[in-house]
């Protein structure tokens, strides 16, 4: 099933009065499985559910509720599918400004806004209620509080002021500790290290997103620190003092006795890996480096996480070796 995606005379931007970003083509097909996964921000989905898994695991100590698990990934994604439909609905008219998503479904009307908005309404609140009543009320009311920040938040503060990263950090930092209160039913140190580790690693790689996109960003009028910014000095400098921050912090599994010295080492390379590439960006405010520092958090959060996970073994085969 596909759907040809041309200019419409009657999209918000002609309402807002404001002048719509050329596109390379003007037409595009689509199929309806390309518009959900990009309604449902299917890659930010995954990561959402790679660390609530990671959360779970590590809070686990390896004891596994596998049914409690499974509920709790679906109820997390089902949350996250909602979150990401209300928050596209919102942003739609904000979204026709920008190169990079004036082509998403609402904003070219291939789905219908109200019948969708519906839907997603629908399969968040089946998610709340299937981590109320399979996992706990602690890990549903942390999803609720997710999905609260980053639609009724995060969202509209885009328009109003640049804390919108740091509070942009909190939702997607949530998910390792919903993972953790899932296996326990309680907030533990396991969960609360994780959150303050994603809070602060989102933090070099929005400033990263925020340079590579900026004028897309100022076209829409949304307050970044990269959007006032002429020479990138203080979004190169936002990203190196939160790369900074985030070192330390990257060893608190192992200061707090969670982890042992196979983590530590490895959570201090890739930190200090981290660091270097903020100070790259620092140094060189351009869009390749902005770009490495991006790369590099991709890489940086998936390896730590493996870390971490790989930890416990390691010291349980360490140990029956001695």
């Amino acid at each position: 099933m596909n759907f040809t995606c041309a200019p419409n005379p009657a999209d918000p931007v002609a309402v807002l009065g404001a002048t719509r970003p050329e596109p390379a083509r003007l037409v595009h097909e689509f199929s309806l499985g390309s518009d959900l996964s990009e309604l449902t921000k299917a890659r930010l989905t995954f990561m959402v559910l790679l660390t609530t898994l990671a959360g779970f695991c590590v809070a686990s100590h390896g004891v596994f509720a596998w049914t409690r698990l499974g509920h709790t990934l679906l109820g997390t994604a089902l949350v996250a599918v909602c979150s990401s439909i209300l928050n596209q609905a919102l942003e739609r008219d904000t979204d026709a400004l920008m190169r990079r998503t004036q082509v998403r479904p609402f904003v070219t009307r291939r789905l219908p806004l109200r019948e969708t908005i519906l839907a997603g309404l629908v399969l968040g609140g089946l998610g709340l209620a299937e981590l109320a009543w399979f996992v706990n009320g602690l890990t549903a009311w942390l999803s609720f509080l997710t999905l609260v920040i980053y639609v009724f938040a995060y969202t509209p503060l885009k328009r109003v002021s640049e804390i919108i990263t740091l509070v942009g950090a909190i939702p997607g930092a949530l998910p390792p500790l919903i993972g953790a209160t899932a296996a326990t039913g309680h907030f533990n140190v396991v969960g609360l290290t994780l959150f303050a580790i994603l809070a602060l690693w989102q933090l070099p790689h929005f400033y990263a997103i925020a340079w590579m996109y900026r004028d897309d960003y100022q076209a829409a009028g949304l307050r970044m620190v990269s959007t006032h910014d002429a020479t990138g000095a203080r979004t190169g400098a936002h990203a190196v003092i939160s790369a900074l921050v985030l070192l330390p912090v990257s060893l608190l599994p192992a200061w707090v006795g969670h982890a042992g010295l196979f983590y530590a080492v490895a959570a201090g390379f890739l930190s200090l890996v981290f660091v270097a590439a903020a100070v790259r960006f620092a140094e060189h405010p351009d869009r390749p480096h902005a770009r490495s520092l991006f790369l590099t958090s991709i890489i940086y959060l998936p390896l730590i996480l493996t870390a971490l996970a790989l930890d416990v073994p390691i010291r349980s085969f360490c140990s029956g070796g001695l």
